[in-house]
């Protein structure tokens, strides 16, 4: 920016300020952050007029006030070099700065909460075929999605400091443009707080057969209170288990076909297959997943064998499909793990207390449950992507939910 740009966009951002216009704040923070207003030639009285109507211009709200406060410090050391000085507006000005600096103390006090209970720290245990990839790359690739798809843009970010009702219908002004999802803090807290489940291989669910994902298939006859693995063989569905044909028509809007592809995370460890057929190291995974995989009524159940050991006495874990999974053509189950066990056979439950961590733990398995929106015909997940989300809770009986008025006249008392 030159010396007569700066001039020219000054004079409009003192405009702007006149006509309370809304677009003032968001142009002119960035005017005086990123450029010497010194050496463009900006004369201190305009400098100081600037940072003061910027300051006025903050969002009437505390997490503001730390930006304000910055802007009030910036305009009491130009003071001096004004040729309006005066000791009086010096001291007023620093009244300013003594209120605002209180008013964010205790917006920082009231923010910090209360001491956390004398509870020790949980410890979940997990046990997996991977655990490199979901403890670690997993929660990498998941952090990287969000943050890919939710950033914000710098002109969105100091938008966020200026509000107040509009004064305008002005949509197509960018400067003013702040509501976006990445600027809700408990839209962006669900999912950056959250320990997710990714695959490093895309998984395809459709009611058609049409054009599967290349490492393999499976197909399932499956709708509200029962399902059944089939095969396709000579033109025919049959058993999955003992290829018994059923004269069931690749139409039958009951059915479902999951497929998947090879391994697409370039970082994810390939692992030759186990099983004597020859099988391509990027395919070996996606389909022992695939094989493992099942249907629950309308759901598609995906086993990636991950299970977690957690004392149920003070946490339960809440697993539910990813916040974005919609989006992909798929809903996600969710449910809530408690002290009950998987129901599984009375050998898993008789080795679940022969090492000295599992004392008091309860152990259950994540499994992935989805199946496709109402509507929709074909939900494709790419690899990498979210697909459920792990939530640590207190146990019901850690917690409980007391009227206000109740809390008041206890402590009367």
């Amino acid at each position: 920016m030159t010396p007569e740009e700066a001039r020219a966009y000054l004079n409009y951002l003192l405009t702007l300020n006149l006509r309370r216009e809304d677009a003032f704040g968001p142009l002119a923070l960035p005017f005086l952050r990123d450029h010497n207003l010194k050496a463009l030639g900006i004369l201190p009285e305009e400098q100081f007029s600037l940072l003061i109507a910027t300051s006025q211009a903050f969002a009437a709200e505390p997490k503001r006030f730390a930006i304000k406060l910055e802007m009030l410090q910036k305009a009491r050391q130009l003071l001096p070099q004004t040729r309006f000085f005066d000791p009086e507006f010096g001291q007023q000005l620093d009244h300013d700065i003594q209120k605002t600096t209180a008013e964010l103390g205790i917006y920082t006090e009231a923010m910090k909460g209360g001491p956390s209970p004398s509870m020790d720290r949980q410890q979940l245990i997990v046990e997996t075929d991977m655990p490199e990839y979901f403890l670690d790359l997993a929660q990498k690739r998941a952090a990287a999605y969000f943050q890919t798809k939710y950033r914000l843009t710098k002109d969105a970010k100091t938008a966020q400091h200026f509000g107040g009702a509009p004064k305008h219908f002005d949509p197509d002004n960018l400067s003013l443009h702040k509501e976006f999802p990445g600027a809700c803090a408990p839209f962006m807290s669900v999912r950056t707080n959250a320990f997710h489940l990714t695959l490093p291989f895309d998984i395809k669910i459709s009611r058609k057969p049409d054009d599967p994902l290349e490492a393999g298939v499976r197909i399932f006859y499956a709708k509200m209170g029962y399902s059944y693995p089939l095969r396709y063989e000579m033109g025919k569905l049959c058993s999955y288990h003992d290829g018994q044909v059923y004269d069931i028509a690749l139409d039958d809007p009951n059915l479902l076909f999951v497929s998947v592809s090879g391994i697409k995370d370039k970082d994810f460890p390939l692992q030759p297959s186990t099983d004597s057929l020859d099988i391509s190291p990027e395919f070996a995974y996606p389909l022992a997943i695939l094989e493992h995989t099942g249907s629950l009524g309308p759901f598609i159940q995906v086993s990636c064998n991950f299970k977690i050991w957690f004392n149920a006495s003070f946490v339960n874990i809440l697993i539910q499909g990813a916040p974005d999974l919609y989006e992909y053509g798929i809903q996600g189950g969710s449910g809530l793990m408690t002290r009950s066990y998987a129901s599984d056979k009375v050998q898993t439950y008789a080795s679940a207390q022969k090492e000295p961590w599992q004392d008091g733990l309860s152990f259950n398995f994540v499994n992935l449950h989805l199946q496709l929106n109402p509507g929709t015909h074909t939900g494709l997940i790419p690899h990498s992507t979210p697909i459920f989300s792990v939530f640590p809770i207190l146990s019901r009986q850690c917690y409980r939910f007391e009227d206000r008025k109740s809390v008041e006249n206890n402590l009367d008392h």
